[in-house]
Parts: C-alpha cells; sequence; structure tokens
C-alpha cells in the first residue's frame, strides 16, 4: 500500500519574473475545480528543496519550523495549491505533480482535509452548515456518508464536545475561537478523506485547551483512519505526536534579495 505522503527530489522556487505561491488557506476560500492562482507577486526570490519525505497511512506527524522557513510553500505543495518544478508529490499514491491545476483542486477537495489557521468558516452560517460545506465541492465524500451527512456532522461535532443545539443555531461568527476550531476541524474530517493537514491550528490558545484540542483532533482522526498532518513554529508540541520532523532536517531553503 502506497505511503499517505510521499515527497522525492522536490524543489520549488518563485521570484524574479514569477509569483508566490497561493496559500493553502486562500486555497480553501476557492470552490475546487477551479485553477489555483497566484497571490502575490514574489519580492526577491525563494526556492524550497526537499529530497525525501515519506508519512505512513495512520501516522500523526509534527512538522516544525521558525516563521520563513518554508512551511507555507510546503504546504501548498503537499495540497496541491502549488506544483514543484522538479520532483514529485504522492498523496495515497496519486503524483499531484503529474495533475493539472484544475484537477489538484478536486483532489485536495475529495482527499485532503485541511485544518486552516485562520479557521476559514462562513461567518454568517451555522456551524453545520459549515461542517457540511465540503461535501458540496466532493462528491465521493458526499458519497461516504449519503442520506446521512447531517447526522454525521451533528456525531463529530458532539464527539469534539460542540453541543448540537450551538451546531444548529448558532452562527460561526458568534461562537468562541476553541469552538470555531472544533468546527473547523470536524469540516476537515467529514466524508473520509485520508490525510487531515493542520497549519497551526492551536496558535490561538493556551497551553492547556492545545492539548485538550489535540487529544480531540487525534481520536476523530484515529476512528476515521486519517493520516495528521500538522504545522507549526511551537516544538513543545511534538510529545504528542507519533513522530517529530523539523523542517530543517528535510528541506533546503534559499533566498535572492530583490533586485
Amino acid at each position: 500500500m502506497a505511503p499517505a505522503l510521499r515527497l522525492e527530489g522536490v524543489r520549488y522556487a518563485w521570484g524574479a519574473g514569477n509569483r508566490a505561491p497561493e496559500s493553502v488557506s486562500g486555497a480553501g476560500n476557492r470552490a475546487p475545480g477551479s485553477v489555483s492562482g497566484a497571490k502575490s507577486r514574489a519580492r526577491g526570490g525563494f526556492a524550497l528543496e526537499v529530497d525525501a519525505l515519506e508519512i505512513a497511512r495512520g501516522e500523526r506527524v509534527f512538522l516544525h519550523g521558525p516563521s520563513g522557513s518554508g512551511k507555507s510553500t510546503l504546504l501548498a505543495l503537499i495540497c496541491g495549491v502549488a506544483a514543484p518544478q522538479a520532483g514529485r508529490v504522492e498523496v495515497e499514491g496519486e503524483a499531484l505533480s503529474a495533475l493539472s491545476p484544475a484537477r489538484r483542486d478536486r483532489f485536495r477537495a475529495e482527499r485532503i482535509g485541511v485544518v486552516f489557521q485562520m479557521f476559514n468558516l462562513l461567518p454568517y452560517a451555522s456551524a453545520l452548515d459549515n461542517i457540511l460545506l465540503p461535501l458540496r465541492f466532493a462528491p465521493a465524500r458526499r458519497a461516504r456518508v449519503g442520506r446521512g451527512a447531517r447526522a454525521e456532522a451533528l456525531r463529530l461535532a458532539q464527539a469534539l464536545g460542540l453541543p448540537e443545539a450551538l451546531v444548529l443555531r448558532a452562527p460561526a461568527a458568534e461562537l468562541s475561537v476553541g469552538q470555531q476550531q472544533r468546527v473547523a476541524v470536524a469540516r476537515a474530517l467529514i466524508g473520509g478523506p485520508g490525510l487531515i493537514v493542520a497549519d497551526e491550528p492551536t496558535s490561538a490558545l493556551d497551553v492547556a485547551a492545545q492539548g485538550a484540542f489535540l487529544e480531540l483532533m487525534f481520536a476523530q482522526a484515529e476512528s476515521a483512519g486519517a493520516t495528521v498532518l500538522m504545522v507549526s513554529h511551537d516544538p513543545a508540541l511534538a510529545a504528542r505526536f507519533d513522530r517529530s520532523v523539523a523542517l530543517t532536517q528535510i528541506a533546503r531553503t534559499s533566498r535572492e534579495a530583490a533586485a
């Protein structure tokens, strides 16, 4: 069986006449099926090289590095928001680097659940509607839950500690940070994507709340058979994962000042 994630000989660079890759958070607000675009013109240049990274199915991996170390660029490659200029990025045996931008968008919608750093919830929609949103763009995920989508959304929410009354009626904008975070995790998990990518999901929580949140996320990911890759700048969280990987161990970066 193919691993959940494999990168081999990857190189990605932007700068000079190129544009910086769109962030994973930016792609999260775009309907799957549209073309991945650039977010902003690069100032100077940046290159990221990853010789090898492999994550087994069901593994919980913590990837850490300081700001500016290439975490956002690596996430963009793993989630198919950007394609490398060299090498291969594979998710569950599918080579994202060989797909068109539109097909990468569709693949991400079906096979990767993303927990965004800023959650990216629809503020005036209910928690329930936010959890169900990915199913509108992912027919395979929708088929896996079938007619029980609403019940599955409520089950996930309850398992993550969200009361049913709150999930049904409260708009996302009225939820606490911790509640919004749990809605974001339920949205990532619904429909059973094989890979969950969490981008700094605990940055707004205190230490005690971070641990409780991670245990809830791990329990639901394990129940769904999902692999978890979490990215953070805080190495104190590493002990809660099966494996901790420093970005500096697997990647090389270089920068070129703007002319």
